[in-house]
């Protein structure tokens, strides 16, 4: 099913197309690397090829030489200057975390750091001199492998004395939200069900479209920085905090922004270093990445070894959760590195009515490029965990995998439901989304064709995976962030601007880039204040106009940001409605306002929004002690998370015989709350179930045993590509949040979180009658293939629920246990 560009009523539910198209697609935008100032430089920097190694020294004595170059800056010539890179997350209060310079300068921790940088009067010209830049490394042992590090095996950074940067815990029974999880495992050992697994979460890359790129100009009185980020009111902070230049002499600019998938919430050592470069020479400067550089540098994601025990009675409901993770820090930590695995912890109960929950987090470092957000950012790997352990519980009791859902999640007329997490889910309706999924799919006659191919021994098998979801989003809550140690806050903050020709300047403190912010606020403030969607425009991504926000992540945008919007324009109404008075020589409690015009109650006496506008502009006769201004500002700090949800539902064809693995049908039900634009909420979705996918069939990154990053360049890192995807069908339910006046809901990483688990489940849901349960993703043709010889088995000869599992076949540390049954059936 797709959206077309469709008329309601009002602006809100209207598949607009958006606003921002037109100048995407002919060319006209101004990414940072389009930026040219007088005088400008250009940065390149010099790499370690070292995973972990003492810098013995740096001569840069030939590059310093060479033609149009203007500088060389070492760590040695900084490293009074550069300050610290920060973390905005210690998740304890005794986390331990080495210094994280912009330029290393006696040691480096992963291959890519940053030793020196080259600035010339071309971008040719420093990276011709940046080779010539001799740097003597005294290699050491590195810290590559999450479990070996997390032993202590080898350190990774030596003077902290462990590779344990922190541990986190929840439980249910410490936090009166649960029972003891302990004791439900326990009884469920002597009579009922206990599934023990271990997952593999594998490290990825957000490989966004337009590589990273930063430009400053430190001319004149401020500092102006220009960044392909996703958080500029963060760079601004930040580059404060850190350099020690003064908030207010410091402006950041976002211009168009070519994606970020998260990878670009992030304050970047190249950021740093531009700025420094820029104020060594009094010029400005530019840094652009190259991709092998972005690939190599820009922070990772994803990377978790994942252990977790679920209890059940026997006849499948679920009465405990126990969870153990282990995530990788990688060399440093970024941002928000250290909090993205706690975001999971919320997430791992998904839908269902666990009674007993506990969750504990080890953080690791190794020697590698450094974790931080990532599309979704810890709910996916919650999600998949969940979802791949609730299959498992179908095979145990002999169900099949819907039912043991249904017998567990929440009923929509149990909501507000208080999780055993702690979270209170406002609204949902779990059983009309995977109605209409299964209604969509054709779930019978798939179960029916898959008993077919399995009775004829058929070498292509079928197989059918559910993910049925839901996460938190709109990362808002102040208090809760706070509650987490989180260093901000998640407000957010818009402002109206009323011109005099009854035009709109909306102001958003959110960053867009490629949601489509301009289109939805448009849509948003024309039927709020009955203006024509032409003439309202959005205003964003700069610190100097929009002086107030915390930009865009985390699927905050519409929930938060929106709805400081609609507060904002609500405000513009009602000083507008004193000025409509005094026009219409009425009380203010007379007067009405529908579609852009105010009237007197009960009469057809109205004036325009236009009108108020421009009498209130002239000023030549309004009420007295009423400003001659409209312009309204709100912020908005929600109280409690949104809280989507869908059910999404993959069939796969899998060759037994050469592990090909074929994406036949995909559907996907959603419930984002009210829509505000049917065609952006279906690219998101659209997108987030590719990028999910990918990570289920092809996306890893891989170090050798040097800590080289061996998928350095899309030769390697196999995205996918049109040609690897098919046509989804997707729709949506609505039940309306009650956390914004929009009924909304967070959509940006839905598709994401919810299609990894369907796809790999549906793998392993073909291969499950010849002896397979796991395949450690991506699940490439070799791994499905090596799987199948694993296992031993044959194509046919089973039903779900009809094998046993065997626990990780075909991956590697497979130490932990299989699942057990105990009690009568002993």
């Amino acid at each position: 099913m797709t959206a077309t560009e469709t008329r309601p009523a009002g602006e809100v539910g209207s598949a607009r197309r958006r606003k921002e198209d037109a100048r995407l697609v002919t060319g006209r935008t101004r990414w940072t690397d389009n930026i040219q100032l007088p005088g400008m430089l250009h940065l390149a920097m010099v790499r370690s090829p070292f995973a972990h190694a003492r810098i013995t020294s740096v001569d840069a004595s030939a590059a310093r030489e060479a033609p149009n170059v203007v500088a060389v800056l070492t760590g040695a010539d900084v490293k009074d200057i550069q300050g610290s890179l920060p973390n905005a997350w210690p998740i304890a209060e005794d986390q331990k975390a080495p210094p994280h310079p912009s330029v290393a300068v006696d040691r480096v921790a992963f291959a890519g750091e940053v030793v020196a940088v080259v600035v010339a009067r071309s971008a040719a010209a420093a990276r011709d001199a940046a080779e010539l830049v001799d740097v003597d490394y005294d290699e050491l042992p590195a810290a590559l492998d999450l479990k070996r590090a997390a032993a202590d095996e080898v350190l990774a950074h030596p003077d902290l004395g462990t590779n344990k940067s922190a541990f986190w815990k929840f439980d249910s029974q410490e936090a009166g939200t649960g029972g003891s999880v302990d004791e439900a495992i326990a009884t469920a050992r002597a009579d009922g069900i206990v599934i023990e697994r271990e997952y593999r979460q594998q490290r990825l890359i957000p490989a966004f479209m337009e590589p990273r790129s930063v430009v400053c100009d430190p001319t004149g009185e401020q500092l102006t920085i220009w960044s392909s980020t996703q958080v500029p009111h963060f760079v601004r902070t930040f580059t404060a905090a850190v350099l020690g230049i003064p908030e207010g002499k410091v402006r950041v600019i976002a211009p168009d922004v070519g994606g970020g998938f998260g990878g670009k919430l992030q304050f970047t050592p190249e950021e740093v270093i531009t700025v420094l470069a820029a104020r060594h020479t009094g010029r400005p400067c530019k840094y652009t990445e190259t991709r092998s550089e972005s690939l190599l540098s820009a922070h990772h994601g994803r990377d978790q070894w994942q252990k977790l025990t679920l209890s059940a009675t026997r006849d499948g409901t679920v009465t405990g959760l126990k969870v153990e993770l282990l995530a990788d820090m990688g060399a440093y930590l970024g941002l928000v590195t250290s909090g993205i695995p706690i975001l999971g912890a919320f997430m791992f109960n998904a839908i269902y009515k666990f009674p007993a929950y506990q969750f504990t987090c080890t953080n690791v470092f190794t020697n590698k490029t450094w974790t931080d957000a990532y599309r979704g950012a810890g709910r996916p790997e919650a999600t998949f965990a969940i979802e791949r352990l609730m299959d498992e519980l179908a095979v145990e009791v002999g169900a099949d995998p819907m039912e043991i859902r249904e017998r567990n999640w929440i009923r929509h007329d149990e909501f507000p439901f208080t999780t055993v997490a702690g979270l209170e889910y406002d609204s949902g309706n779990y059983e009309a989304a995977t109605a209409r999924a299964q209604e969509l799919f054709d779930y019978e006659g798939l179960r029916r064709e898959q008993r077919e191919r399995r009775v004829r021994n058929d070498p292509v098998q079928l197989g059918l995976g559910i993910s049925t979801f839901t996460e938190m989003c709109g990362l808002a809550p102040s208090r809760v962030l706070g509650a987490l140690s989180y260093m901000a806050g998640g407000w957010e903050h818009a402002s109206i601007r009323m011109l005099a020709t009854g035009k709109v300047e909306v102001v958003t403190g959110t960053s867009p880039h490629g949601q489509g912010h301009e289109t939805a606020w448009s849509q948003i403030v024309a039927d709020r204040l009955g203006v024509p969607f032409e003439d309202v425009e959005v205003l964003h991504g700069d610190t100097q106009v929009a002086a107030k926000g915390l930009d865009t992540y985390g699927s905050r945008s519409l929930v938060v940001g929106g709805q400081a919007v609609v507060n904002a324009a609500d405000k513009v109404v009602e000083k507008a409605r004193a000025v409509a008075a005094h026009m219409l020589e009425a009380s203010v409690d007379d007067i009405e306002f529908e579609s852009g015009t105010f009237r007197v109650r009960g009469t057809d006496k109205g004036r325009s929004m236009a009108e108020v506008v421009w009498e209130t502009f002239t000023c030549h006769d309004l009420p007295d002690g009423v400003e001659p201004s409209l312009d309204s500002e709100a912020t908005f700090d929600p109280d409690n998370f949104s809280f989507p949800h869908g059910t999404h539902l993959c069939a796969v064809e899998v060759d037994t015989e050469t592990g090909q693995v074929r994406v036949r049908r995909y559907v996907s039900v959603d419930d984002v709350g009210v829509i505000v634009n049917p065609l952006i909420v279906e690219g998101q979705i659209h997108g987030g179930i590719l990028q999910g996918m990918a990570q289920a069939l092809w996306e890893e990154a891989v170090y050798d045993e040097q800590g080289t990053l061996v998928t350095g360049s899309f030769v390697d890192y196999t995205l996918p590509t049109t040609a690897d995807t098919i046509s989804f069908t997707t729709d949506n339910t609505v039940s309306p949040s009650t956390t914004n006046d929009l009924g909304a809901k967070g959509v940006g990483e839905a598709g994401c979180i919810a299609s990894t688990p369907a796809v790999v489940n549906a793998i392993v849901d073909a291969l499950r009658p010849m002896g397979v349960n796991d395949i450690v993703m991506p699940c490439t043709p070799e791994r499905v293939w090596q799987a199948i010889q694993s296992a031993g088995g044959s194509a046919g000869g089973g039903v779900p629920g009809g094998a046993q599992p065997h626990f990780d076949q075909g991956a590697p540390n497979q130490d932990a246990p299989g699942a057990e049954q105990k009690g009568a059936d002993q």
